[in-house]
């Protein structure tokens, strides 16, 4: 199993671990980010080495292509001194080298492609560490709105219930019960207090009085009428039946 791979799987199980815990979203949206973190610079490490391993092949491979030519060269120079046995030798140790060369680019250029798959790896880890910090803050409001949708859900729910309702509209009915007592209670003490005689006196008095005494005043004012005129037929009035007689009483004393 590549690094990748067993990254991925232990971030799955942590997540898959919070979630079936059902703890506080933010709180365990913050405990994953911090665990991938975690498993990021683990991996930083093992890509490091990976790296550190595929430059140490690149160089072998170098001194050995290096060497591979130093013994042609040597061979060369013994051919032109006459010394093929020394060349012969030479040669021998440019083919031994050469050997190891083809050997050594052939893992090499595993190394590489295994390093550089890694590399674009552990890329996209950060970049979906960085996508997941931003949806953070998003993800908790949605759970909150989510949570107080509900909480209002409940509440209306509860609120449904016809008994609570009519729990109430008894109580209501009740106290508008105990008031209209009262208050007839208080209308039976008031007629047994108060003076009969006086309120059928009261009933008598005409209902123009007051536009009477208005009218009266009106005509002060525009000079047809003495100043107080208004005033006496008020105190009058409880011998005045009509408004003639409140005028004509009014004219004489203008005579006067």
């Amino acid at each position: 199993m590549s690094i990748w791979q067993k990254l991925s799987t232990l971030l799955r199980s942590n997540i898959n671990d919070a979630i079936a815990r059902a703890e506080n979203p933010e709180k365990m949206l913050n405990q994953v980010l911090i665990d991938m973190r975690e498993q990021l610079a683990k991996a930083k490490q093992e890509v490091a080495v990976a790296i550190a391993d595929e430059r140490k092949l690149r160089a072998q491979l170098d001194d050995e292509q290096k060497l591979a030519g130093d013994w042609e060269h040597r061979a060369v120079l013994a051919v032109r001194e006459g010394r093929d046995d020394l060349a012969k030798q030479a040669l021998l140790r440019q083919q031994e080298h050469t050997e190891r060369a083809i050997s050594l680019e052939e893992t090499w250029r595993r190394q590489y492609d295994e390093t550089e798959r890694l590399k674009d790896s552990l890329r996209q880890l950060n970049d979906k560490i960085e996508e997941a910090k931003r949806k953070k803050n998003l993800l908790v409001a949605k759970q909150k709105r989510a949570q107080a949708q509900k909480r209002i859900h409940e509440t209306m729910a509860g609120l449904s219930d016809r008994s609570a309702f009519e729990t109430f509209d008894r109580m209501a009915e009740k106290i508008e019960e105990t008031e209209r007592r009262a208050l007839a209670a208080a209308e039976v003490t008031e007629t047994l207090r108060g003076d009969t005689l006086e309120e059928e006196f009261q009933k008598l008095k005409p209902a123009s009085d007051a536009v009477e005494y208005r009218l009266l005043q009106l005509k002060e004012r525009m000079g047809m009428l003495s100043a107080g005129t208004a005033d006496r037929a008020a105190l009058q009035s409880g011998e005045a039946t009509s408004d003639e007689d409140v005028v004509k009483d009014a004219e004489i004393e203008e005579e006067a």
